[in-house]
């Protein structure tokens, strides 16, 4: 890791284009390629093998891994929409290998102990916006136009739909699928298919947790935790998960996470 010479750079084992703005502070790996008039902050850090194309804009406090790829017009590490912002340092932090197609926006956090973090391996398609707070695992897509609102937290193989928008605070469990158009005001459990305006909860995705390894018994196990929490969506929820608790499917570990989910949930569970 090296520090920016100067503005037109065209060190550092990488390209950079003559008409591409670098602070003379930012931190460049080895051989990143920044495209015609992109935009590195003073305060950015750019891992190995990253590469802007044109228009990119990166600024504010990022550390941003190795391997990621930023598309036209994405707008990385800007300020805090959140009213709260006071005007003190506050961080992004980004993993390796993500991809970030054209026009997403990625906003730093609110506060300097509560960064913005993306983990690795993911896709964000076009338009589509993380805000302050937010923290994405790994393996996740997120499709056109999705928007995350502040301190959302998605956890590892969640697939988000088209112009989806998911509510402040809320929770997006591992391996969900969420359909497109769909408002999403609660918490979405784990392992679960949800769609609609509001949204419900469907089925379990089976086709997305056998494609990643999961067992015939999993599945079984799963949807046995569907039927008791789902199905009959005006049943108390607390009294479903002890009537789940008591079944043979509980032993299951997906299950034991996704009840676990259930109970610890602040919003409330997406029916």
């Amino acid at each position: 890791m090296r520090l920016a010479k100067r503005r037109g750079a065209i060190k550092v084992g990488g390209v950079i284009h003559p008409t591409a703005i670098i602070a003379p502070t930012a931190r460049l790996g080895e051989n990143v390629r920044i495209g015609p008039y992109s935009v590195v902050g003073e305060n950015v850090t750019l891992g190995d093998r990253c590469v802007l194309h044109s228009h990119v804009m990166i600024e504010g406090h990022s550390t941003i891994g190795c391997d990621n790829e930023f598309f036209p017009f994405s707008a990385i590490g800007g300020k805090t929409q959140d009213l709260k912002y006071a005007g003190e340092p506050t961080s992004l932090i980004i993993g390796d290998r993500n991809v970030f197609r054209e026009n997403t926006t990625v906003h730093r956090g609110t506060f300097d102990h509560t960064p913005t973090r993306i983990g690795h391996d993911n896709l964000i398609l076009a338009y589509s916006h993380i805000a302050h707070e937010c923290q994405l695992g790994n393996h996740i897509i997120l499709s056109n136009n999705v928007m995350l609102a502040g301190h959302v937290t998605v956890e590892d193989h969640a697939i988000i739909a088209g112009l989806t928008g998911v509510h402040q605070f809320c929770k997006i469990g591992c391996h969900v699928m969420i359909g497109g158009c769909s408002r999403i005001p609660q918490d979405v459990a784990p392992y679960m298919i949800v769609e609609g305006n509001p949204a419900e909860t469907r089925a379990i995705n089976q086709v997305g947790l056998s494609r990643r390894g999961f067992t015939e018994d999993d599945l079984r196990a799963l949807r046995t935790a569907y039927k008791r929490l789902f199905l009959k969506k005006d049943a108390n929820l607390s009294l479903a998960v002890s009537a789940l608790k008591a079944e043979a499917a509980a032993n299951n570990p997906h299950v034991k996470h996704l009840i676990a989910f259930v109970e610890s949930s602040q919003r409330g569970i997406t029916r």
